[in-house]
């Protein structure tokens, strides 16, 4: 398998199975089935042969792995250049592990134009890897924008009564904000001559030019997350978006923003985000604490974890700006936990919806009675929300917490706030949804998890609790990138600290 073009392969896996899906023109129940297994078993096949990145992964080295490139745009000279390292590839494992739950998700819920449903989410597929496995800036660039228009459409095609509002606010957000990084990226390129990332990784731009530059990539990145106080589309496009639309936007797209800190901010622009640390940590904590608040006056599931959500990567982007090995780490881990935990979040939202058709906290209550499986993996993932010892959400939160309180102890002290208001918000939501009695005529015909629903909720229970108890196999990648990351990020420093003192 080494000497295949996987990287390749398995971000274009996905537009293969799309263009057999086009191919299916008979509007039938057959042709509805069959739409519904080709996207199931391209996203399957995709994960399947994703693994081969891992296996074929060197802990040990640093630098990027499996590197394609190809000649694309020779004038600018711009290449398709993929490759990965510690830090890129397990944003595409999950992402490929994730795609299979979302068409799973989808299989009764989704009756509505089916076939273009399922290629938009095939073409997703492909534009989202593409954003991890791009080694140029442009590629870089045009994977990252163009995952607007599918999302776009999922979410303003078949999602809830607002869905236009609600798509059209999440496009203008992100793309505006990603306006700015591309003159960025002119700049960069009018200034080193190149747009290759391992090559602009080595550049030195000057601190004045870091500066801006970091600004302009910030815009970008910071609304992907999102920070506050430019997070207020995220709630909005998951109360509209249907369940697997949340999925993919909670669980991949926004650790786009996280990534892109860590591929470019970081160790592009080491002086400017420097000085622009303690900035960063002010963001951070008012997202951590009023986000918490806010999730706590909600009465719609969704827009309870889509705060929540938001809350969570305040922690990512502390953990990446604190700039130390605990801080770094629990930063990925973070991500790649939250990822699992609010996938699996919305999609137990997702299974009580296609029951009820509701959102609403006040029509749910006593679900324990009649749906104990149910209730089991749904307190895991809430527990795992919290950040409880033993689950996935654990590990990431602590390091991201140790890490900051070296870089500054008091934005961990009150970053802490945030473990008490998660627990208070996610318990009182699970206490309202499934504990008291069950007195609702409506809820007491509910049935338990299905086939299907168990296929989809019990593998993410066991990884979440699986990497909360063994994280090692998930450090073991990430340990040599990062600490490469940080050595050049702290010479940058020490160098200019140094020049400055002459």
């Amino acid at each position: 398998m080494s000497n295949l073009p996987i990287l390749s392969i398995v971000t274009f896996l996905p537009l293969f199975g799309a263009l057999i899906t086009f191919l299916i023109w008979e509007d039938s129940e057959v042709a509805r089935r069959n739409v519904r297994y080709v996207a199931l078993f391209t996203t399957v096949i995709t994960f399947i042969v994703s693994l081969g990145i891992w296996v074929n992964f060197d802990n040990s080295q640093s630098g990027f792995q499996m590197v394609e490139k190809v000649e694309w745009i020779r004038e600018g000279g711009i290449s398709y250049h993929m490759g990965v390292d510690g830090i890129s590839m397990l944003f595409i494992i999950l992402t490929t592990f994730l795609m299979p739950f979302c068409i799973l998700a989808s299989w009764e819920s989704v009756t509505n134009r089916l076939r273009e449903y399922m290629i938009a989410f095939l073409i997703l597929e492909t534009l989202m890897i593409g954003v991890f496995a791009a080694l140029d800036i442009v590629l870089f660039y045009v994977f990252f924008e163009a995952g607007l228009i599918p999302m776009f459409l999922i979410i303003g095609v078949w999602g809830g009564a607002r869905r236009v509002y609600a798509s059209l606010k999440f496009f203008l957000y992100t793309l505006l904000g990603s306006v700015l990084m591309l003159l960025a990226i002119m700049a960069m390129y009018w200034h080193s001559g190149t747009t290759d990332i391992p090559t602009l990784l080595a550049h030195e731009f000057s601190a004045d030019m870091q500066f801006w530059l970091w600004l302009a990539f910030f815009a970008s990145f910071a609304v992907k997350m999102p920070m506050w106080p430019v997070h207020t589309w995220l709630p909005d496009a998951h109360v509209e978006a249907p369940t697997a639309g949340s999925v993919i936007l909670a669980g991949i797209l926004l650790k786009m923003g996280g990534y892109g800190f860590l591929r470019f901010s970081l160790p592009m622009f080491p002086l400017a985000s420097a000085d622009m640390q303690n900035f960063v940590f002010v963001l951070s904590v008012i997202a951590i604490v009023y986000t918490s608040l806010v999730a706590l006056m909600q009465e719609d599931i969704k827009k309870l974890i889509a705060y929540s959500s938001v809350a969570h990567m305040g922690y990512v982007t502390m953990g990446i700006f604190a700039a130390n090995a605990q801080g770094v780490q629990g930063a990925i881990f973070q991500m790649l936990a939250h990822g699992l935990v609010s996938g699996a979040l919305f999609l137990c939202v997702g299974v009580v919806y296609d029951r009820m058709h509701t959102r609403d906290i006040a029509a749910y209550g006593g679900l324990v009675n009649n749906m104990p499986k149910y209730a089991v993996a749904f307190l895991i993932f809430t527990m795992a929300n919290v950040g409880l010892p033993g689950t996935a959400g654990f590990v990431g939160e602590f390091l991201t917490l140790l890490g900051a309180f070296q870089a500054n102890t008091w934005v961990a002290l009150v970053a802490t706030l945030g473990v008490i208001l998660s627990a208070a918000y996610a318990l009182w939501l699970y206490r309202r949804v499934v504990f008291g009695a069950l007195d609702k005529e409506a809820l007491k015909s509910m049935l338990d998890l299905n086939t299907r629903e168990k296929c989809i909720l019990y593998p993410l229970v066991f990884f979440v609790i699986l990497y909360g108890v063994y994280p090692g196999p998930i450090f073991d990648v990430t340990q040599a990138s990062v600490d490469a990351l940080l050595v050049d990020y702290n010479s940058s420093i020490a160098k200019s600290v140094a020049a400055a003192g002459q």
